[in-house]
């Protein structure tokens, strides 16, 4: 105190005093921990004959959705950052390989690597294998692009979702527009791979075509195995028939092959053939295919989709980046993780807009409506864990003018039209001959 005054002495220490008192406050302020992120585990071919075509897009749609939802940039509704304002943190995953060692990447993901959740799959065989897994670890899992519809009507789920429509939706549809084209078709035959996807999108296709126009027959009906790559003995097969059309749900190189193998050998002259996913091919093999052929994009998606606000915003950043149009894969992707958000966020809502548990978010994803891209999408069947949208088929043209690939004479038909009623499995309601079907 040398120097000092009592009383300045007095004020100095009741400053510092007030000083040190403040510190905690301020360093607290400084040091509270940030929301943690989310992670998020994303299955995808990456490897492979389905790559091309349908795992690359999806990892590309994936890639840009959440770098512009941790950035805020995406369109209303979804314009907050992150999940409730999480940074989303991905890691990819090949889904190339058996179904086994997809069960076992799954757990890794969970268990060892603790995603938050997962959004995978293409392959039906796939989603199978998995469902019972993610409930077992109850591990928030959305299905992306598989079609099977067995996943919800053989057995209950809690922890996993598909925001995309089953292939119930596909072949209704795709029986629809064949009748509006031949409306005296007398028979039809299949090509179709021989697993579930493949099964299940025939016998609905014939379940409908029975429904809708009893007199037409089937003719051949062949199942390839998957990944066949070759197909001369089942072109040669179809090449005897006196089918007016051709069904197939093939996809990834399955798809493009038979595509080139056939058109070679001049079966698109004698039979319309109908790809339930045909879109994924169309800027990839251009004038390959031939014009009139029935195009199918498991939904409104690509150049069938409606213009939105974002729809028109997706398109762009997509072809920004990857100097392509987007196609059905991807856009499943997108619709995928906006349901995911769109549940994450009704669920922090709830909570006064903390951080949920996952218990949450699976409680407020069901039954949830939310916007896509290209469709309005209703978790409304399968307990509210499956998704219904609209769809539309065209048929295939090459612009030769401009150069490229288009889709004409297209049709729309509503989610009611093609979609079983929540209270019935899809078997069941082709059978009874789609009872309460509403098209109008």
């Amino acid at each position: 105190m040398q120097g000092m005054t009592a009383s300045a002495w007095w004020v100095r220490k009741v400053s510092v005093a007030a000083l040190l008192a403040a510190m905690p406050a301020v360093a607290g302020a400084q040091t509270a921990p940030a929301v943690p992120p989310v992670k998020l585990g994303l299955v995808t071919f990456l490897t492979g004959p389905a790559a091309g075509p349908f795992g690359i897009p999806g990892r590309n749609s994936a890639e840009i959705m959440i770098e512009m939802l941790n950035a805020g940039k995406v369109p209303a509704p979804y314009a907050t950052a992150g999940l409730a304002g999480a940074t989303i943190v991905p890691k990819f995953v090949d889904e190339a390989g058996s179904s086994a060692n997809q069960v076992t990447e799954f757990r890794n993901l969970v268990q060892r690597d603790g995603m938050n959740a997962v959004v995978g799959y293409i392959s039906s065989g796939n989603c199978l294998a998995v469902a019972p897994v993610a409930e077992e670890l109850k591990a928030l899992t959305v299905f992306w692009d598989c079609g099977t519809p067995r996943i919800f009507e053989e057995r209950p789920l809690k922890y996993v979702f598909r925001a995309t429509p089953h292939a119930t939706m596909d072949n209704v549809a795709a029986a629809r527009y064949v009748l509006k084209k031949f409306p005296d078709l007398a028979s039809f035959s299949g090509i179709n791979q021989n697993y579930a996807w493949g099964q299940d999108s025939w016998r609905d296709f014939v379940a409908a075509m029975k429904a809708l126009a009893p007199k037409a027959t089937v003719d051949k009906e062949l199942l390839p195995k998957l990944f066949a790559g070759e197909f001369g003995a089942e072109i040669s097969a179809l090449l005897t028939t006196n089918s007016k059309v051709v069904h197939s749900s093939f996809w990834d190189g399955d798809l493009e092959s038979f595509i080139v193998q056939s058109g070679a050998r001049g079966l698109p002259a004698r039979s319309t053939m109908v790809y339930t996913a045909g879109e994924t091919a169309m800027f990839r093999l251009g004038a390959k295919i031939p014009d009139g052929t029935i195009i199918g994009a498991r939904g409104p998606h690509g150049v069938m989709a409606p213009d939105t606000p974002l729809n028109r915003w997706f398109r762009q950043v997509y072809e920004d980046r990857f100097a392509t149009a987007p196609t059905y894969p991807a856009y499943h992707m997108a619709q995928s993780i906006l349901g995911l958000k769109a549940a994450w966020e009704k669920a922090a809502a709830a909570k006064g807009g903390q951080q949920p548990a996952i218990d949450d978010v699976v409680k407020a994803f069901e039954g949830i409506e939310f916007e896509g891209p290209s469709a309005k999408i209703r978790m409304a069947i399968g307990n509210g864990h499956q998704g219904i949208a609209d769809i539309a088929y065209g048929s295939f043209r090459f612009n030769k003018a401009e150069g490229k690939p288009e889709i004409v004479d297209i049709v729309r038909y509503p989610a009611e039209c093609v979609n079983p009623p929540a209270n019935m499995t899809s078997t069941a309601w082709l059978e009874a001959g789609m009872p309460g079907a509403k098209c109008n």
